[in-house]
């Protein structure tokens, strides 16, 4: 984690850089091009946010969140790259572009001299292969597990409409979603459950798996506090489920809207409420894989993970 300073921005951003990397001959950079959790921009998560944060490690990443409040993360991410670009040790980048499936689509290479502008162009492909919810609008959201494996915000803000400082439906261009939520965590998140303060209710199960340390540090580091407060939580899926289902403002149940997903990365296979059959029936994306179901609890009030 050691860094060196590499200088201050003209807005008075304090920039760092690794101290290996800056004792190398050159640095390459390596990173997807995606679209960011928290805001929106020309320039959003790939090289250039490597360069400016990325590359400064924890003290690099905490004066640029910190400088972000006042100023605008893209103006941060920008003004830092631009620091760490001039001290010459960047050479360039490689850039990977993923599919809606996150496949590997794209490879592209960028000199240090085209890299901000260069990734400029290649966030607007990105973002024309963006998965979604196939439907404008649900009742409650399900998802299987959250981690940061999945996203650095436990699940992609920009696929279930929330913000990581507790706004809902804050994506224009996003299906509007009620109620979310999360049946467990991720086993490879280790423990860091950012994001269920994005949620309206947990599984029990999640909640004993979190480390309260991990995920503090990230969301303390990161300055999205409400990302980490703690939502209702029942000790079954079915008690959740009903509990959500008497808050969305409708008296009868069978009207209630409702998604399944296994996570914000997984949307090539869903389930989604019958009635929502006309909305699936007028998408020509969609494929339906088999009959209706019930939803099958056990003895104890929980369900399998999402069918197909």
């Amino acid at each position: 984690m050691d860094v060196i300073p590499t200088g201050v921005t003209e807005s008075g951003i304090e920039t760092f850089a690794a101290k290996a990397a800056m004792e190398s001959d050159g640095i390459l950079l390596i990173n997807r091009i995606k679209w960011h959790t928290s805001f929106q921009g020309p320039i959003e998560s790939g090289l250039t946010k490597m360069a400016a944060i990325g590359l400064g490690k924890i003290d690099g990443a905490r004066t640029s969140h910190r400088s972000a409040r006042s100023l605008g993360m893209e103006n941060v991410i920008r003004w830092a790259a631009e620091q760490n670009l001039a001290t010459g040790k960047i050479l360039g980048g490689l850039a990977i572009l993923e599919d809606a499936s996150h496949h590997t689509a794209r490879v592209a290479a960028l000199r240090a001299e085209n890299l901000i502008a260069g990734e400029e162009q290649l966030l607007a492909t990105v973002r024309s292969w963006m998965g979604k919810l196939p439907v404008p609008s649900l009742d409650i959201l399900i998802l299987d597990e959250i981690g940061k494996d999945i996203s650095g915000t436990g699940m992609d803000t920009k696929v279930v409409n929330r913000g990581v400082h507790g706004q809902y439906n804050p994506w224009p261009e996003t299906p509007k979603v009620q109620r979310i939520y999360l049946r467990d965590l991720s086993p490879t998140s280790h423990g860091n459950a950012v994001g269920i303060g994005m949620a309206d209710m947990i599984h029990d199960r999640l909640w004993h798996k979190i480390d309260a340390e991990v995920t503090w540090v990230n969301a303390v580091t990161s300055g999205s506090l409400a990302a980490v407060r703690t939502p209702i939580h029942y000790p079954s899926d079915r008690k959740c489920i009903e509990t959500l289902a008497q808050t969305v403002g409708k008296s009868d149940p069978r009207d209630v809207t409702i998604g399944w997903i296994r996570n914000s990365l997984e949307l090539g296979t869903l389930a989604l409420s019958d009635n929502l059959r006309e909305q699936i029936a007028a998408n020509a994306t969609l494929e339906v894989s088999g009959p209706p179901f019930e939803f099958a609890f056990d003895g104890e009030g929980n369900l399998e993970r999402l069918p197909g």
